[in-house]
This record gives C-alpha cells, sequence and structure tokens, in this order.
C-alpha cells in the first residue's frame, strides 16, 4: 500500500450522511414526477438546474479577474518529461518532436516503452537513436532523450518504473498522444520557481478528435466542454482546494512523488488519485503544498471521436472518481483537510449523483411533454431560464479563457460557443450522464478493468 492512501472499496458503502440524502432526494424527486401535478413534479430538475447554476456562479466568482501570471523568474527548477507509451508509434513522433523543439527544453526526455508490440522499436531506433536493447538505453542522437523497456504492465507501473530515473526538480508525465505548445514546458518551469510550495500542477488541454463529421462533431463540444473544466480548475486553484490535474499533461515535484510512494497501479484514473493523496500528506503532515493549472502551459490532446469511444471514455473516468472518492470518504467534510474536505469533496460527492438526476429530468420532461401535462409549460420555462444563465455564462467564460490564456480568441469562437451553449444540453450533455451511468454500474458490479480506447490516428 502507498503511503497516505486506502484500499479501494468495491460496492456501494451506505455510511456518509450526504449520500444518503442525496438518494433520497432522487427517489423523492422520481416519484414527484409520477403523483405530483405542479412545478414539483419536475424537482429532479429543479435540482439539477439548482446546483449547476450554484456550480457555475461559483467557478464565475473565483476566476472573475483571472489573468496571466507574473514575471518571469531567473532560476527556474530542472525538469524531466516522461512518456509512456504502448503501441503508440503513429503518435509517438509528433509527440517527441514536440518536446525536443521546446523553447526551453527539458533536461531529460524519457519514452516508457509498456511493452509495445507494434512497430516503436523500428521507428525510435531509425528516427531517434534509441536502439532495442533491454532496460534504460540513451539516444545517439539526442542529448537527454532516453527509452525504458518495460514489460507491460500498464501506464501507472510504467510511470513507476520511470521516475526514480530522474534526478530533476520537476516530473512531468505526458500521454504519447499529446503534442505541447513551444513554451509549455518553460510556462510550468516559471510557474513552479515563482511558487515554491506548488507541488503538482496542470497544463491546459484542447482536444483534437481528426477529420470527419462525427470527429468534427464530438471536438465541437468537447472544445467548449474542455475550456469551462479549466476555468473551473483554475477556481477551485484559487480556493486551495483543486483536486484534478489531467494525467495527459501533468508536473510534479521529484520530492512529492518520492513522499507519496508515485502512483498507485490499482488505480482506473492513477493521476486524479494521486492528488488526494497528495492533499491528505500535506494536511496530515502540515505541509503547504499547493496544486495548480497554469494558463501558460497548452497541449493539444487526442480525443474521443465517436460514440463508443466517447462513453468507454466517460464510463472509465466516472468510475475511477467513484473508486476514488469512496476511498477518501473520510475526508468528505472534515475540517482537518481544509478547503478540500469542507468544499471540494461535499461537492464531489454530489456530483455523484448528478448524471442520475439529470438524466431523471430530461425523462420527467419528455413523459410531460408526451402526456400533455400542464406541468410542461413552466418546466420549458425554467429550462429556458438556465439556457440563458448559461449563455450568459458561456460567452463571458470564453472572454475569460483567452484573457487567461494571453492569446487572441480564434474567428468564429462566439458563433460556436453560442451553437454548443443551446445544443449541448440536449446532445452532448446527456451523453455525458450516459457515460457516468455506465460508471456507476462498473463500479458497482466491480468490472473496473481499464481498456485504452483506440486513437483517432496520426496528428496533424
Amino acid at each position: 500500500m502507498l503511503p497516505g492512501s486506502r484500499p479501494f472499496p468495491v460496492g456501494l458503502p451506505w455510511r456518509h450522511a450526504l449520500m444518503a440524502l442525496l438518494v433520497g432526494l432522487w427517489a423523492c424527486a422520481l416519484l414527484g414526477g409520477l403523483f405530483l401535478e405542479d412545478l414539483w413534479a419536475w424537482s429532479a430538475g429543479l435540482l439539477y438546474v439548482g446546483y449547476d447554476t450554484w456550480l457555475i456562479g461559483y467557478v464565475a466568482w473565483r476566476t472573475w479577474d483571472l489573468r496571466p501570471a507574473g514575471p518571469e523568474v531567473p532560476r527556474a527548477p530542472s525538469l524531466g518529461v516522461i512518456v509512456p507509451a504502448r503501441n503508440e508509434a503513429a503518435m509517438l513522433p509528433a509527440c517527441l518532436d514536440a518536446l525536443l523543439a521546446q523553447t526551453d527544453p527539458a533536461e531529460r526526455i524519457l519514452l516508457a516503452d509498456d511493452g509495445s508490440t507494434d512497430h516503436s522499436a523500428v521507428m525510435l531506433r531509425s528516427r531517434y537513436g534509441l536502439s532495442a536493447a533491454p532496460g534504460l538505453v540513451h539516444s545517439t542522437i539526442h542529448p537527454g532523450l532516453s527509452l525504458l523497456r518495460l514489460p507491460h504492465g500498464g501506464k501507472a507501473r510504467a510511470l513507476n518504473a520511470a521516475w526514480p530515473e530522474l534526478d530533476t526538480d520537476l516530473v512531468v508525465t505526458l500521454d504519447a498522444d499529446t503534442l505541447l505548445a513551444p513554451e509549455a514546458l518553460a510556462a510550468l518551469r516559471q510557474a513552479f520557481g515563482r511558487d515554491p510550495e506548488l507541488a503538482a500542477a496542470g497544463g491546459v488541454l484542447k482536444p483534437r478528435c481528426g477529420h470527419g463529421v462525427n470527429a468534427r462533431l464530438f471536438e465541437w463540444f468537447q472544445e467548449f466542454e474542455y475550456l469551462r473544466a479549466f476555468l473551473s480548475r483554475a477556481a477551485w486553484m484559487r480556493a486551495d482546494a483543486l483536486l484534478l490535474v489531467s494525467g495527459a499533461f501533468a508536473v510534479f515535484r521529484l520530492e512529492v512523488l518520492r513522499k507519496l510512494g508515485g502512483f498507485r497501479d490499482d488505480s482506473l484514473v492513477e493521476d486524479y488519485e494521486l492528488i488526494h493523496r497528495l492533499h491528505r500528506h500535506a494536511h496530515d503532515h502540515g505541509l503547504a503544498w499547493r496544486v495548480g493549472v497554469v494558463g501558460e502551459a497548452r497541449a493539444v490532446t487526442d480525443a474521443p471521436a465517436s460514440l463508443r469511444s466517447f462513453l468507454r471514455q466517460r464510463r472509465r473516468w466516472f468510475a475511477g472518481f467513484l473508486q476514488t472518492q469512496f476511498a477518501n470518504r473520510d475526508m468528505t467534510g472534515n475540517p482537518r483537510y481544509g478547503a478540500v474536505g469542507r468544499l471540494m469533496l461535499p461537492v464531489k460527492t454530489v456530483d455523484t449523483l448528478q448524471p442520475l438526476f439529470g438524466l431523471t429530468a430530461f425523462g420527467l420532461l419528455l413523459w410531460f411533454l408526451a402526456s400533455g401535462s400542464p406541468v410542461a409549460l413552466p418546466v420549458l420555462l425554467v429550462i429556458g431560464a438556465k439556457l440563458l444563465v448559461d449563455f450568459c455564462y458561456h460567452l463571458w467564460a470564453l472572454h475569460l479563457y483567452y484573457r487567461w490564456l494571453g492569446t487572441p480568441m480564434p474567428p468564429l469562437s462566439w458563433p460556436r460557443a453560442v451553437a454548443a451553449t443551446l445544443a449541448e444540453p440536449f446532445s452532448f450533455q446527456l451523453l455525458r450522464h450516459a457515460g457516468a451511468c455506465l460508471g456507476w454500474l462498473s463500479y458497482l458490479t466491480g468490472r473496473l478493468d481499464w481498456s485504452p480506447r483506440q486513437l483517432t490516428g496520426k496528428p496533424s
């Protein structure tokens, strides 16, 4: 067992009063839809709308003055990058070339090959001077570039085998299907140089889904989902309660990884689980560790481009979220763990059932419309008001996001955002909730296997 970790329970432990309350509210909301005649018949929707509106209001309040980071620091920490990869020959050249082309390159780049069976070995030898010898080998072409060949054991095990090989102050974990912007590593160095208490951080990701109508639709919705998600992370960072850094592009202080013992290889979401242990360890030992998101560190990452791959990804994410949430349930509402215990984890507890409330609300709306119920009209008025709130927030979020990144807004961003705001509640949002419900099913049945999704193809 890693330091600060707890056993992962399988099945639902009905110990927490908040969880019981939420289930009770959902049951009452479902029964209300069958037996009540006024607007309270749609209480599932009212609860869902009220909670979601509170969330976006909180994020707007926390981020209204969000701007790029401060001045550069003269002495930035050293930095090493780990790229865990299995059968990624199609993606690796673009990923490694982007790393080698950084304006402030890493001292070390370590590719952790997780038992690849494709033509990765041939490509790495011919293009990067990395031989097929077992163990740790160094490039004959690029100083600082190394390859660690490992038997197949999964991403967490590959990371755990690789990070002790580094002696840099910072350790960046980067998925092979993620391409860094040229200044990304420089931004990470500066952020950690400015803030000695910053223990872990994530960059800002933009999804890429490839070509074709379906791919472009998924990219369109996920683009604005990611935009809002990273603003939300900035808000929770400012509350000193951030629990998530994307494993696709994250950075940790080496000393933090050493104290925590690395990543759990039995977790579906090893990056998310590690941040919980980080907060637990920091509060238990009186350490002033903080978790952040660095707006200037940007990257493009591969994202699901089909319904099947999207649902598989969200099923795993949500099952891993539940796995981690219930393993750390003793922190929920516990003031000993600061804002994470008092605020963030109670919010996450509500999030466990938010998708169920959302699908229930949508199902009841369809029932009211189909049956000609008089409740349908006030429900539609509430939905219209909610769409107006979302519309205003999403336009503000779009402006704020690009101000935070310090980059000009791309052409057509406004009309694309408007269209996404209007279409998302009746399409993409339902798919997200469906993926979450599949995650619940996986968690409750104990089917917590991790199956990597198929990539969209070679990056452009």
